[in-house]
């Protein structure tokens, strides 16, 4: 899985009260200079961490909520899925155009603030006993409007690095930040998974609503200055909406890798909205844990298999090195395609769960090495004046499968079963890497410079 993680829901990654502190001048830092020297991107580091680590409990406690308490089958699963990343379709673009206009960092700190407040309503839900009579439309409608807060959350985060850091550094800071996720997501479902039985699934995403708060006050304390296109120059809505899409479209490279993604995405949303409830259910058509054991051996097979994603995050920048960056994006996202096969051969817990170990190592060793190296190409190439733009568009083009890969998974899990979904599903995302074999990204050697 690329641009959505691990299955399960991925985390559903605002009032704009004057919480972020007063800009002052920014920090320099010579491009010679690790970012460990970094203040400003430390802070950044930070925040991402924090969050990243609480996100590993909703991505397990969300879909466990609605399978233990709310009875949730394939079907409602999808919809689920579908519903949380709905908002990427109806305000992705718009979104960009937003983000261009305002200061990214104020707009990260209210969405992380506003994203906490809602996720706390579940375990309060839960108890004052109420979460049962509200059901499954209350996930649904929390799922949207804390994926609308993701939308804005997320194009400000990719927009905002690469006016945080000089350009030869983005290799660096993509791969730290994606050091820090891979490290959550190796550490933080084991420890979910365990406490998920313990204190049941709503009340753990309490971890996850403290870690937002927690990014946010980190993100407060960044001190640089944004810039950003003054009133008297904006054009329409319309017309900004459509240079971020020309900007990708008419780009081979970037339209290349939009196709790619955004068909690695489709396939895995389909068979990751109904992984857990494979899991879960019993034999043939799923695979046994029952309510209590999913989420333990669910936790056991994300951590391990995010070691993969550790590393992921060395090899990212050693393989564009020798191998050259387009051959390492290629590579990469065909061998993270080749690790869904496994979920669909999995048998009993003696050699099913090693097995699933192996794909799920694969799917997130091959994600973190073919993102980090083709979102620094898209960064590096691609004027600061249009990153959110550029940003919103493809993650419109790209998270925009999800949604409709979510549905479509739910829907075959329920008329097909849901061992035969995960099957067609899984074999049908490893043929994604056909988008950058056909495309000029295989031939690139080296990053290459800005576009006009």
């Amino acid at each position: 899985m690329t641009a959505a993680s691990a299955p399960g829901l991925r985390k559903a990654q605002e009032t704009t009260v004057p919480v972020t502190p007063p800009q002052t001048a920014s920090v320099e830092v010579s491009p010679e200079k690790s970012l460990w020297h970094h203040p400003n991107f430390l802070k950044l580091w930070l925040s991402e961490t924090i969050s990243q680590f609480g996100s590993q409990f909703t991505g397990l406690a969300l879909p466990f909520t609605a399978i233990i308490f709310l009875n949730a089958g394939a079907a409602e699963l999808g919809f689920l899925a579908f519903i949380g990343s709905l908002p990427w379709l109806v305000f992705g673009l718009i979104v960009g155009v937003w983000v261009d206009r305002h200061r990214k960092q104020r707009i990260m700190v209210s969405s992380n603030i506003l994203r906490g407040s809602l996720l706390a309503t579940i375990p309060l839900m839960a108890l004052t006993g109420q979460l049962t009579r509200v059901g499954l439309p209350f996930l649904y409608g929390l799922s949207f409007l804390i994926g609308v807060l993701q939308v804005f959350f997320d194009v400000s985060y990719q927009s905002y690095l690469p006016s945080l850091v000089n350009r030869k550094q983005l290799v660096q800071g993509n791969s730290m930040l994606e050091a820090s996720r891979s490290t959550s997501q190796a550490v933080g479902p084991t420890v979910a998974g365990a406490i998920i039985p313990i204190i049941t699934a709503p009340l753990a995403i309490i971890f996850d609503a403290l870690s937002f708060f927690g990014s946010a006050l980190s993100l407060g304390w960044i001190r640089k200055e944004e810039t950003f296109a003054d009133r008297e120059t904006r054009r329409s809505v319309i017309s900004d909406i459509r240079e971020g899409l020309t900007v990708v479209l008419r780009d081979k490279r970037l339209r290349s890798i939009a196709g790619c993604t955004g068909t690695s995405n489709f396939f895995s949303s389909a068979y990751g909205a109904i992984l857990l409830l494979y899991f879960a259910r019993p034999s043939p058509d799923g695979l046994g844990l029952g309510n209590d054991l999913a989420p333990v051996i669910a936790g056991l097979i994300f951590s391990v298999g995010s070691i993969g994603g550790i590393v992921g995050v060395f090899l990212a920048g050693r393989a564009a090195k020798s191998l050259g960056v387009g051959t390492a994006i290629l590579a990469s996202i065909a061998l993270s395609g080749l690790g869904g096969l496994p979920f669909y051969f999995a048998g009993p817990l003696t050699s099913g769960v090693p097995l699933m170990m192996l794909g799920m190592f694969l799917i997130i060793l091959g994600s973190v090495v073919y993102n980090i190296n083709q979102v620094s190409l898209r960064q590096a190439i691609v004027p600061i004046r249009l990153q959110g733009r550029m940003n919103a568009s493809m993650r419109f083009l790209v998270w925009g499968t999800i949604p409709v890969g979510g549905l479509v998974g739910g829907l075959m899990g329920e008329f097909l079963g849901l061992r035969t979904t995960i099957g067609i599903t899984a074999v049908a995302g490893t043929l994604a890497f056909l988008w950058v074999l056909l495309s000029p990204v295989r031939s690139l050697k080296r990053i290459p410079e800005p576009l006009a």
